[in-house]
């Protein structure tokens, strides 16, 4: 076995229909009518087209408004990406084999980097979904008006609502599947590990658009001007410092890891966790709805806001209804493919609170002042 085709990589992609061998390790180019079903490209359409939107709208934001904080977080989600994804599909070349091991192989797509490990998808799908989050709490004016912790509680329940909706979808689909020998990925909520709900749905955007609010954002937002040479250290330890929260989230059920872990125990207090994150997050977000219900200034809603979201679930749901007759005629989790399903209840709670949040920012609020012209703005300078 190869370094970088491990037996259990074995197993796992040839589950997925392909063989880890002898695979690119710079990039890999397919013709996309020829993937593994018609969701795939549709997909990557739906996500690489998000963060090129979210793109032009953070460009936007930094020429219109003077805030750096959308190209911020950007980025900054991008160095997130290359800090975490390569320890988790190489583990032994960071000496992390008997910590992590082997835990899940992402499906071929149209353009896949690393061995076949990364698909440029996911690499979009960290922009497209931390500036969707981030801009809907945004204009919602949670940042404005309770300042950036809390508005990262408010952007992790975000994250972790629309997130789920594609997450609960992909292992049936092929998506990628779960190293389900690797005691990392349980306990699970049908097909999805709790610790992915909770870690890396949640807590690493929190962290993420926390630490970017507070390093980019803020300063600009005092009236201190960023040169680019101050802004680009800044967006690198935004990201590189945001896997820290996961792990510091993630301690209390460690304590009942192991060699033998304690899966009902583990259960427990990533269940608690979670609930603990929609009854906070959830909370704040109602109460600033109301708040904007009355405002003389709302924040103004933007193209990226009236469209992404909307699109991401519409797309969203297309896809889950062209599975549902798989899904209601699955048997122990599974279908007559043999591919697990995600569980109903849940992904149908998380489409509905999507749903809610798009509503809150679109839904008519008594009509404010205009916004300041640009001129009014604390501004970049990029010199």
């Amino acid at each position: 076995m190869s370094a970088t085709c491990d037996s259990a990589a074995e197993r796992i992609t040839g589950y997925l229909g392909f063989s880890c061998h002898d695979a690119n390790p710079f990039v890999t180019v397919r013709n996309p009518a020829n993937l593994a079903n018609w969701t795939m490209p549709v997909l990557e359409i739906m996500i690489i087209g998000g963060a090129i939107f979210a793109f032009v709208h953070a460009l936007q934001r930094l020429r219109r408004d003077g805030d750096p904080t959308n190209l911020g977080l950007w980025f900054a989600s991008l160095v997130y990406l290359f800090v975490t994804e390569p320890p988790l599909y190489f583990p032994g070349w960071f000496g992390l084999q008997q910590q992590f091991g082997f835990i899940f192989a992402h499906n071929v797509f149209t353009v896949q980097f690393m061995y076949d490990r990364l698909p440029l998808y996911i690499v979009a799908i960290y922009p497209a979904l931390s500036q969707l989050a981030y801009e809907l709490v945004r204009v919602l004016g949670v940042f404005q008006r309770r300042g950036a912790l809390v508005g990262a509680v408010c952007v992790a329940l975000v994250c972790q609502v629309f997130y789920e909706v594609f997450d609960q979808l992909g292992p049936q689909l092929k998506w990628w599947a779960w190293n389900l020998d690797n005691d990392m990925n349980h306990p699970l909520l049908a097909s999805v590990p709790l610790n992915s709900i909770m870690l890396f749905a949640s807590v690493s955007f929190g962290a993420l658009t926390y630490l970017t609010v507070k390093l980019v954002g803020q300063p600009t937002w005092s009236g201190r001007a960023l040169r680019a040479r101050s802004l680009i250290p800044r967006i690198v330890v935004a990201g590189a410092l945001a896997p820290v929260a996961m792990a510091i989230a993630s301690a209390p059920g460690a304590i009942f890891g192991g060699h033998t872990p304690n899966i009902t125990a583990q259960t427990v207090v990533l269940t608690i966790e979670i609930t603990g994150l929609w009854a906070v997050g959830g909370t704040f977000l109602v109460q600033q709805w109301l708040q904007r219900r009355k405002a003389t200034d709302p924040q103004p809603v933007n193209a990226f806001v009236r469209i992404y979201p909307a699109v991401y679930l519409i797309v969203l749901a297309v896809l889950w209804a062209s599975t549902l007759p798989d899904f209601v005629g699955a048997h122990d989790g599974m279908t007559r493919d043999q591919t697990p399903i995600g569980n109903a209840p849940y992904t149908l709670l998380c489409f509905v609170a999507s749903v809610a949040c798009i509503a809150a920012v679109l839904v008519p609020v008594r009509r404010g002042p205009a916004e300041r012209p640009a001129s009014n703005q604390p501004g970049v300078s990029m010199r």
